[in-house]
This record gives structure tokens, C-alpha cells and sequence, in this order.
């Protein structure tokens, strides 16, 4: 009888390896990891309370999204990111959301849309609460559930790949300043433009709320290394 892979083991260390890479990722948005700046996967798992292992491979996941480049012998250094780089990515998002919006609008339900509502409002309430972390968590969430009513599970996944890769840098100040909060209540202005059957004007709302999003980032300011520490507990499960 063959034996049986330890599956179970799997699993945990696969669940180990997505918790460090969320938390890498949230790191690097609130500034917390710099770009330019090599990290060595040791150095970071004693300021993580896990092995060094999980956060090579989480690391490894970063560097296949663009985040991060691996450094021979030394670790992985945070990419540079233009202001090139997110005037090309915000083109592309453009180039793809405007018109999707548009096209939801004539082919969603009015549950659909409505079933958005609670994503929008949790998003105000980060923005208010300076939640940095829960305001992009609860953003992504409803851009990606928007668009998958348009019914392509592939657009979807571009635009989720593109949203990684335009990923935000030190917004801490702007999050606890409050500059995030006019950007937060866009999203439950353009479910009532949807709302309203209005796709010309839906398609308007979502050039200019990706214009402004991408005004936030040219406004953002990045801290130091010495102001910030990766250093946080992970909660495994």
C-alpha cells in the first residue's frame, strides 16, 4: 500500500508561507520596508517570530509580483518604483476599468451593485480610522468585485496583478492626516452613479478616481528606515 503524503504539513507551511507574504506586503505599504534597502530572510524572521524558510519562500512569491529582487548571497532588496512606472500602470487600469465600469452598468443587477455597498462603506471607515492596511485591503476588494461582474475572470486577475504592482510606499502620514478619506467615499458615489443606470457618467467617476488615487501616491512621503521597523508578530493559525 503507498504511503501517504503528509498533506496536512503541507498545508500549514503553504498557510505560513501566504501569512508572511500579506505581512511582507503590508510592510512595504506602510513604508515600513524601503526601496532600495537589501533585507536578509534570517533578519527577518527572528523580527517575525517564524523561520527563515516561510519568508524565503514569501519573499520568492515578491519577487514573481515585481516587489522585490533577489540579492546574490545577501537576501532581497525592495524594488524602485517611478513615477513612470505608476503613470504606465494607472494608464493600464484606466485603459481596462473605465470602460468595464460601463459595461457592468448595462449588464449588473441592482442586487449586484448593492452587494458592493458594505465594501464602500468599510472603506470610509478605514480611511477615517487611518487603517491604512484595511482601506487598500477593503479598495482592492471592491475594484476586483466590481469588475468581476463584467463576467472575465482574466481582467479580473490583470487588474489584481497591476494593483500589486503599483503597490504604495510610506502612505502612513496621508492615512493618519485623513487624505484618504475624499478617495475612500468615491467608491460608494460611483455605486450610486451605476445605481442610476448613468454609464457615461460611471465611466467619468472612475477617471477620475483613479487620476486622484494616482495624485495620492505622487503626494505620499516616504519615512526613513530608522522612523520605521518591520518588526511584528505573525498570528499563525
Amino acid at each position: 500500500m503507498t504511503e501517504l503524503k503528509p498533506r496536512k504539513l503541507v498545508s500549514v507551511q503553504e498557510h505560513l508561507r501566504d501569512q508572511v507574504a500579506n505581512a511582507l506586503r503590508a510592510a512595504l505599504i506602510a513604508g515600513e520596508l524601503q526601496p532600495g534597502v537589501i533585507y536578509s530572510a534570517p533578519t527577518l524572521a527572528a523580527e517575525y517570530g517564524v523561520s527563515a524558510t516561510p519568508v524565503r519562500e514569501a519573499m520568492l512569491d515578491l519577487a514573481r509580483e515585481g516587489l522585490v529582487e533577489s540579492v546574490r548571497n545577501k537576501g532581497f532588496r525592495v524594488t524602485e518604483l517611478s513615477e513612470r512606472d505608476l503613470d504606465e500602470y494607472t494608464e493600464i487600469r484606466a485603459l481596462i476599468e473605465i470602460p468595464t465600469v460601463g459595461k457592468v452598468v448595462r449588464s449588473a443587477t441592482r442586487e449586484q451593485l448593492e452587494a458592493l455597498r458594505p465594501t464602500a462603506e468599510e472603506i470610509v471607515a478605514a480611511a477615517r480610522a487611518g487603517d491604512l492596511i484595511g482601506y487598500l485591503e477593503a479598495d482592492r476588494r471592491f475594484h476586483l468585485g466590481l469588475l468581476a461582474l463584467a463576467g472575465n475572470s482574466r481582467l479580473v486577475e490583470t487588474v489584481g496583478d497591476l494593483r500589486k504592482r503599483s503597490r504604495l510606499y510610506g502612505l502612513t502620514e496621508l492615512a493618519e492626516a485623513g487624505a484618504l478619506v475624499a478617495s475612500a467615499q468615491e467608491h460608494a458615489e460611483l455605486l450610486d452613479l451605476m445605481l442610476a443606470g448613468d454609464a457615461a457618467a460611471a465611466e467619468e467617476h472612475m477617471r477620475h478616481h483613479l487620476a486622484h488615487v494616482r495624485s495620492l501616491w505622487a503626494a505620499r512621503k516616504q519615512e526613513t528606515p530608522e522612523q520605521k521597523s518591520p518588526a511584528r508578530k505573525l498570528n499563525a493559525r
